[in-house]
């Protein structure tokens, strides 16, 4: 809890630093790259820099985190601060590097707000940061215990033993493992970061979501091709399709990621759209693998039927499944050889998809498909705390609605 007077200083000056967050942002990270490029190999993703929307969600979860200590106090942003702590733990985030972060976020405040930035100001800000950086360290720290390793740890170097093509932009992979040390099972839909060297020499890290139930040799992911569209390209996807071979080595991390299956036996009701289906093909797999009698429902948007990743898997999986359901919309025309499948052309329009009583409910993909999925479900009953998403890159719908 902040202190009294930090509390009434955050309170007044709460409307100017979040007028001015995404400034602050983006001189935040241009004082601390310059001062310390190291943090820039195998740490930053420099394409979310370069588009602007790790800034964003930097400001964004602060001023969320700050407007949350002074409306509810005993109630942290649970869910944005555990979000931030697995992508940290599969980075290897260390507690040190706090405060360095520390260091240039407070320059950049002063920076920016001058001289409204007193002493006061000052040091009622630093009790927001540091309560913030103390929640995720924590966090953290139980992260890392729990997968029985340290920040120096969590990265390991596997083996791309194959490599396969989806559709036109997404290539799948299957890593196997390099020693003998045990693979620590992955939860069904969590990630997997990957620390690629760039041409230029910088290392760049990348989360994908495993598609598929471990097996305690090999681990699989699929990779969409970025194309920039006016912006430079993805240059991980990019080198992940056309330059990583069968036979090379990746550095690779524990598995991380906080929207995992519930496993209570409730229905679930997954919806993706495009590689938004990554995350729903590994909890897929995992019921299969499991021998589940679960009630799944699976509703899937893309472009048409060739552009829709791991289909033949999906399909499979579903046919494993005795109480599954099947939907997909195709922006370009419903024609389909999917057996069994409902198929509509446009977008994905629930508000006349039969779904079970009591579900659960998983989203991913972009976040305007997100937005709408998520309130078409609200408008027609489902509670908002059985609506989980998972978001690829910083999550700016997270930090803004939390």
């Amino acid at each position: 809890m902040l202190s009294n007077q930090a509390r009434r200083v955050v309170k007044a000056t709460l409307p100017v630093v979040g007028q001015h967050i995404g400034e602050i942002a983006d001189r935040f990270y241009a004082h601390m790259f310059a001062a310390r490029p190291d943090l820039q190999d195998g740490l930053f993703n420099r394409g979310n820099q370069a588009e602007g929307s790790q800034p964003k969600a930097l400001a964004g979860s602060v001023a969320v985190f700050a407007s949350t200590l002074l409306d509810d106090p005993l109630r942290p942003p649970g869910r944005l601060l555990t979000r931030i702590s697995h992508k940290h733990a599969s980075l290897g985030i260390r507690p040190e590097q706090y405060g360095i972060v520390h260091e240039h976020l407070m320059w950049a405040i002063g920076d920016v707000l001058g001289a409204a930035v007193t002493p006061d100001v000052a040091a009622a800000w630093d009790e927001v940061y540091w309560l913030m950086a103390y929640a995720l360290i924590n966090q953290e720290r139980g992260l890392y215990s729990a997968r029985g390793v340290t920040p120096e740890r969590v990265w390991r170097q596997w083996r791309v033993a194959g490599k396969y093509r989806e559709t036109g932009d997404v290539m799948g992979f299957v890593m196997r493992r390099t020693d003998d040390r045990p693979v620590r099972t992955s939860l069904p839909g969590q990630y997997v970061s990957v620390n690629l060297r760039m041409p230029d020499g910088v290392r760049q890290p990348r989360q994908y979501s495993l598609t598929r139930a471990d097996d305690g040799e090999h681990r699989y992911f699929a990779v969409k091709r970025v194309h920039g569209g006016g912006k430079p390209d993805g240059e991980v996807s990019n080198l992940l399709h056309d330059g990583v071979q069968v036979g090379d080595e990746i550095a690779m991390s524990v598995p991380y990621g906080d929207v995992v299956l519930d496993d209570s036996g409730r229905p679930v009701v997954f919806a993706s759209a495009g590689i938004g289906i990554t995350p729903m093909a590994g909890m897929l797999s995992h019921l299969v693998a499991a021998g589940s009698r679960m009630h799944v429902t699976l509703l899937h948007a893309d472009t048409d039927e060739e552009s829709f990743p791991l289909r033949r898997q999906i399909v499979g999986d579903l046919s494993r499944l005795p109480s599954s359901v099947l939907h997909v919309w195709y922006e370009q025309g419903p024609h389909t050889d999917l057996p069994g499948a409902g198929v509509s052309a446009g977008m994905m329009d629930v508000s006349r998809i039969p779904l079970p009583d009591g579900a659960v409910f998983y989203l991913c993909g972009p976040l305007p498909f997100l937005q709408s999925v998520r309130s078409q479900l609200i408008d027609r009953g489902v509670p908002a705390r059985d609506v989980q998403y998972e978001m690829f890159g910083p999550d700016l719908w997270q930090a803004d609605t939390e």
